[in-house]
């Protein structure tokens, strides 16, 4: 039985080739984007509205060519008619910005 807590104090950890996602959803929204972290969540907005779950589905079809994967990819772990999911990403092929750990500072041009 895996912990519903696998993410810790991030919104986001693997559990081997899965990508395990805390979401925090805003449907109805103007358009479809992702946005930055909040707290343990990634913030997601959608345009579909949150009618049993269609808003769920459409976050899934949008997310699923960003990571590179199916949609049948994507499992909810929960959350399925909730603003707050968890989603698990099968061997996600591509990683949106968001998730690239903060680099080290690059130097000014003409510094090295």
């Amino acid at each position: 039985m895996r912990p519903r807590n696998i993410t810790g104090d991030s919104f986001f950890a693997w559990d081997g080739e899965v990508l395990v996602v805390n979401i925090l959803g805003k449907p109805s929204a103007s358009r479809d984007a992702i946005g930055k972290p909040k707290g343990t969540q990634l913030k997601v907005s959608v345009t579909a509205a949150p009618q049993a779950g269609k808003a769920t589905d459409h976050m899934l079809r949008f997310l699923a060519p960003l990571f590179g994967v199916a949609v049948s990819d994507i499992e909810v772990v929960f959350g399925r008619e909730n603003v707050n999911k968890q989603l698990r990403i099968r061997a996600p092929k591509k990683l949106p910005a968001v998730f690239a750990p903060p680099g080290p500072p690059t130097a000014p041009a003409g510094r090295q």
